[in-house]
């Protein structure tokens, strides 16, 4: 079967025809060229309207890369006709493989944005014959068309979060759709602020955000106002996760002032060697640090007075009445309190502060959790790892739009694998 009986199977361009193939000999290695020329009877179209026009001249031949076959590199040739158009004036003609000015072939963009889901990008580059900046082109137009096509009805639950992408305080603000069943990334923002997360509902639209049924968050105040104001009639979840984190803080900065405090005691080094067995749930130590544990139980000691309070909060998630629940929540900040443990006690403040959020997880019946989130921030923090080069927002953007955002692809007559 020659090479143009596959093409006009698989890649057959109305108004055109493959006209030859031959195999070239380069220096970095063989390829394959196939020559295209128009029908006869064809007619060019603009490609600024899209209408058919009248011919002007021919420009030099020009190059398109396709899909590699066999391990050799295969390109379209063909030299660009333009068009005398009576409402653009001059212009060259569009052609159905490529797009604008772009040296590759669509099909051949679309191969590679699959790919670039699988490895990363320096990796598809390589393994194709094919260029970092041309993966990233062929990222950015599968985004930009999977953003233009995708369907944003039946949203009905939202979870933001921010995630550290570069060292010294650099943040992104990430919004995903966590309904049952339904799972992907909204939207990416720069930094953490009102300005940002206003961006975001200002694109999903009011209307969609007056539906919304359920929000979660942490308790970052920017998020909590942009969220009330935008989407107040939704149910606000304060998730477990992020209160377990406030604890675990609190937990490491008594622990941390109270081991200072006794090494300049010159008294013996009792928290040495203790910080996970005091951070991790008792269930998740290992043998040596169970033992170690037992141990420090031992002790009146700060750090094991915070570690009592919080094991004694996880009783908390346990009840189902959202009355029982407030009880028990203003009975532990009430001893939190009295504890003089400072770090505890602001975290016993701010869970005063935003009580209702908190109970909000009751409301919700425990079916709405970070869970999700911090499911989806996992692939996120993996996606970045692959992303060794990625050094602009606008770049992890699209690579965390194209991994995790569940965006639709158009309809081919063949995809390569």
């Amino acid at each position: 079967m020659q090479v143009k009986t596959i093409l006009n199977r698989v890649e057959k361009y109305k108004s055109f025809v493959y006209s030859e193939v031959k195999l070239v000999e380069q220096e970095t290695g063989l390829s394959i060229e196939v020559k295209i020329k128009p029908r006869a009877n064809g007619q060019a179209l603009c490609s600024g309207c899209g209408r058919p026009a009248a011919g002007y001249d021919r420009l030099r031949e020009r190059r398109f890369a396709f899909v590699p076959l066999w391990g050799m590199a295969v390109y379209f040739v063909y030299a660009l006709r333009r068009v005398a158009c009576p409402a653009c004036g001059v212009k060259v003609e569009r052609v159905p493989w490529a797009a604008g000015k772009s040296h590759m072939t669509t099909t051949y963009q679309w191969f590679l944005a699959r790919w670039a889901k699988r490895l990363a990008w320096s990796e598809v580059a390589a393994c194709f014959q094919s260029s970092w900046e041309q993966v990233a082109q062929s990222v950015a137009m599968a985004v930009a068309w999977g953003l233009a096509h995708r369907n944003l009805t039946g949203v009905k639950a939202i979870g933001v979060d921010e995630i550290q992408w570069r060292l010294g305080h650099k943040y992104l603000t990430v919004v995903y759709q966590i309904d049952e069943g339904a799972k992907r990334l909204l939207w990416v923002g720069k930094d953490r602020t009102i300005e940002t997360l206003t961006e975001f509902f200002e694109s999903f639209a009011r209307e969609r955000a007056a539906q919304l049924q359920f929000v979660c968050s942490d308790i970052w105040r920017p998020y909590l106002k942009v969220i009330a104001e935008f989407a107040g009639q939704a149910v606000h979840v304060l998730d477990r996760f992020h209160i377990m984190a406030k604890l675990n803080k609190a937990i490491d900065e008594v622990r941390a002032a109270e081991a200072r405090q006794l090494q300049q005691e010159g008294e013996e080094p009792l928290l040495k060697h203790s910080r996970w067995c005091l951070l991790k749930r008792p269930r998740n130590l290992s043998d040596n640090q169970m033992s170690r544990l037992a141990e420090l139980l031992k002790y009146n000691l700060k750090a094991v007075r915070s570690f009592l309070l919080r094991e004694d909060f996880q009783r908390f998630w346990e009840y189902r009445s959202p009355y029982h629940a407030a009880k028990f929540l203003d009975q532990w900040c009430k001893v939190v309190m009295r504890s003089r443990l400072e770090p505890m006690k602001k975290v016993a403040r701010t869970l005063r502060l935003h009580r209702q959020l908190i109970l909000n997880w009751f409301v919700a019946k425990g079916t709405i959790s970070a869970g999700k989130v911090e499911g989806l921030n996992n692939k996120v923090k993996l996606t970045m790892r692959k992303s060794y080069g990625f050094r602009t927002v606008e770049t992890i953007t699209l690579a965390l739009y194209h991994t995790l955002g569940a965006l639709p692809e158009p309809e081919f007559t063949h995809r390569f694998s």
